[in-house]
């Protein structure tokens, strides 16, 4: 039976790439999705501030107006608005890793890196105002950037691990910092791309991967000298073992 086609872009060719029928419903299903529990009241009220606010703007107060509930009862769920972006990038990461990834299985690291990575802009789509706003934030608070960073490295060792690549021990530390970066500056690109196919972004995810591809295949060389090392230390050492053996003999 013939394996249903993954979206796979040319590499020249991404920019005119259109989504699949599932990318699509995929994007609607993450638009309309109508809040239902008070915490995701309170999450929805909170990204709604967000995209007329900036972030140190926003308080309790203003998002348990917006959510139509009590401070109490906002206490009860959160316990800063910073906790309220925390859990929206935790409900973020659920909602790619919830997904059937199956059909990447034969796919190679890259292909299936764009398409887990492409998944959590759709999902994203929706919010693009509040990622604009809480960019500029970053950019002028370094504590806060510094903050988004470790979600951000924490998020893609998720998404490294939904792409079956490697992402425990420290190389697997550095390859999520390095596409916390790539992905960050795909961001830039997608909260500007209006376009219902993501062209633009498709691109730059395109070439960010293509960049850090290369790089990580030096990082591998690096890590593998360590080992190397280790090995030819082993083998002086049963090579010492063996003489000395043999001279005690004689």
């Amino acid at each position: 039976m013939a394996r249903r086609p993954t979206r796979r872009p040319a590499r020249k060719a991404a920019a005119k790439s259109a989504p699949t029928a599932s990318a699509r419903r995929r994007a609607a299903s993450a638009a309309s999705a109508a809040p239902t529990t008070q915490r995701e009241k309170i999450i929805a009220a909170f990204l709604s501030l967000l995209a007329d606010k900036r972030f140190e703007a926003i308080g309790l107060a203003d998002v348990a107006t917006r959510a139509k509930i009590s401070l109490a009862q906002l206490r009860g769920e959160f316990s800063s608005t910073f906790a309220i972006l925390v859990a929206h990038i935790k409900a973020t990461d659920r909602a790619v890793l919830t997904e059937d990834l199956t059909e990447m299985e034969d796919e190679p690291a890259r292909e299936r890196l764009f398409d887990v990575l492409m998944r959590r802009l759709e999902i994203l789509a929706p919010h693009r105002a509040a990622i604009r706003s809480l960019i500029r934030s970053a950019r002028r608070d370094p504590p806060l950037a510094m903050a988004l960073n470790g979600l951000a490295v924490r998020s893609q060792r998720w998404m490294l691990t939904a792409a079956s690549i490697g992402a425990s021990g420290p190389l697997g530390m550095i390859r999520a910092q390095g596409l916390a970066v790539l992905f960050g500056a795909v961001l830039g690109t997608f909260i500007d791309d209006d376009d219902p196919r993501q062209a633009r972004t498709m691109a730059a995810l395109d070439r960010a991967l293509a960049r850090g591809q290369r790089f990580a295949g030096l990082l591998d060389d690096l890590f593998a000298i360590p080992a190397r090392l280790c090995r030819s230390r082993s083998r002086r050492r049963r090579r010492r073992g063996e003489h000395s053996g043999e001279s005690a003999t004689a």
